[in-house]
């Protein structure tokens, strides 16, 4: 994907990273997209984008990366806005809907399609190892 704005579809939404595999975190303002990325980032990933990300397709893959005017930057609320390395871009190869809880222990697989591509969907956990399991998902992937 180039660095063109232009070459993307504005989302609302944060990203961060794993070894180039991107997590995408919707969500309404307020209900936590920062604050998952920046736990994410705490834990080993790097951050894509915050609350603004540009999604484009190429081939078989769903590319993310940073609006020029946003890229390298976090907001922290009651901290401020908070530099940061972002990578350039990173394969989208899961979502989170912080707008959506998640009630069932083992949920099924969920899906959302963006510019085409089928994208697994996980909704927000309330639990200290959200995170973590996130992580280990970008590192491992889910049991079908």
């Amino acid at each position: 994907m180039t660095r063109n704005q232009d070459a993307g579809l504005p989302l609302h939404a944060s990203a961060v990273a794993l070894d180039g595999r991107c997590v995408l975190i919707f969500g309404p303002s307020g209900s936590g997209k920062s604050t998952l990325a920046l736990q994410l980032m705490a834990v080993g990933c790097a951050l894509v984008s915050d609350d603004r990300t540009l999604v484009a397709s190429q081939g078989d893959m769903l590319w993310a990366q940073a609006p020029d005017a946003i890229r390298n930057r976090i907001e922290a609320r009651g901290v401020g806005v908070l530099m940061a390395t972002a990578v350039r871009n990173a394969r989208v190869v899961l979502i989170v809907d912080m707008g959506l809880e998640e009630t069932d222990r083992l949920p099924p697989e969920r899906f959302r399609d963006i510019c085409g591509h089928t994208v697994p969907l996980l909704h927000k956990v309330v639990g200290p190892y959200f995170p973590a399991a996130i992580l280990q998902y970008l590192k491992a992937g889910r049991v079908a």
